[in-house]
């Protein structure tokens, strides 16, 4: 089977978790595996997850009881590297605001391995949230300098912070070295780098989405102008695999936007029937439901049994 210069690349072992590049699921929704590491002595989670290709709320959220800054030498760290893709097209960029995930689908050529490409990415804080719905990639800038919105630059001052109207490209600048631009707020909200990489993962941007260094020079060469760009609100992900149910929760985004809902259990509740309804799977396990929601630790958990077979 052929694959081409950059899928061999992207899918060499020893890149795996660093490059995003997760196999397309054979049947269903569910990809990767679960993986488990001893910390170092030297490590804090926000090492660790940049070393595993994840964001700072995914590690802390899956590791609840550990503290984030001193681990500790041999403590167990779970990884979420095992997700259920998103509700919306495969195709293009589809991001999950309250996951911090970023998903590209490229297209793969006639004999090419078809591959799930995954980031995770900073979004924007309560006032100034990320906007839900699709675009696509306007342009794409290497080495961009950057111009802080009036209202940035207002908010900075209030704080002591003198930005000055464009900062220059180069290791300073917020954008990183690679920006691309989407076609929605002027071409205000971006897909960028950054200068600060242990801000990855979290709700700390003015509505641009944020990723590591390493990953948007990674994306920048892939990503076509014109590409779909989705943006979605979904803290609750239900989906199939080997003919079992799974839920996977996130905690919702805190939001002043009319836009972003926090959904509760009825929620929940409902998405897992309506698949269960249109889809063979056994009976549902309420009670693996319920521990999801209350733990929200962002990592699949089965809820059903496989289908029911006829005798």
């Amino acid at each position: 089977m052929r694959l081409s210069g950059v899928f061999i690349g992207l899918l060499c072992v020893a890149r795996l978790a660093s490059a995003g590049v997760m196999p397309w699921p054979s049947e269903g929704d569910l990809t990767g595996e679960y993986r488990e590491v001893l910390a170092e002595e030297e490590d804090t989670l926000i090492h660790i997850a940049r070393r595993y290709g994840l964001g700072y709320e995914e590690i802390t959220n899956a590791n609840p009881n550990v503290d984030p800054w001193t681990p500790g030498a041999g403590t167990p760290i779970r990884l979420s590297l095992r997700r259920l893709l998103p509700d919306a097209p495969r195709e293009g960029i589809v991001v999950n605001l309250p996951e911090h995930r970023l998903y590209y689908y490229p297209v793969a050529k006639a004999g090419e391995v078809r591959v799930v490409v995954t980031y995770p990415v900073s979004v924007g804080k309560m006032d100034w949230s990320t906007p839900l719905g699709l675009t696509h990639i306007a342009s794409k800038i290497k080495d961009p300098a950057w111009y802080p919105p009036e209202s940035v630059r207002k908010e900075h001052a209030q704080n002591g912070d003198i930005l000055p109207k464009m900062v220059k490209a180069g290791p300073d600048n917020p954008l990183g070295l690679f920006t691309m631009r989407l076609a929605i707020g002027g071409g205000s909200y971006m897909i960028h780098g950054t200068n600060n990489p242990d801000g990855v993962g979290m709700d700390v941007t003015h509505g641009c989405m944020r990723l590591y260094p390493e990953n948007i020079e990674e994306l920048f060469k892939m990503v076509a102008v014109n590409t779909p760009v989705r943006i979605v609100n979904q803290p609750f992900k239900v989906g199939l695999s080997g003919g079992r149910l799974y839920v996977e929760i996130h905690p919702p985004l805190e939001s002043t936007s009319s836009a972003i809902v926090a959904p509760d259990r009825t929620d929940l509740a409902r998405l897992v029937a309506g698949v269960a309804r249109r889809q063979p799977v056994g009976p549902i396990t309420w009670s693996n439901t319920e521990r999801a929601f209350s733990e929200a630790v962002g990592m699949p958990v089965a809820v059903s049994e496989g289908p029911e077979r006829s005798h």
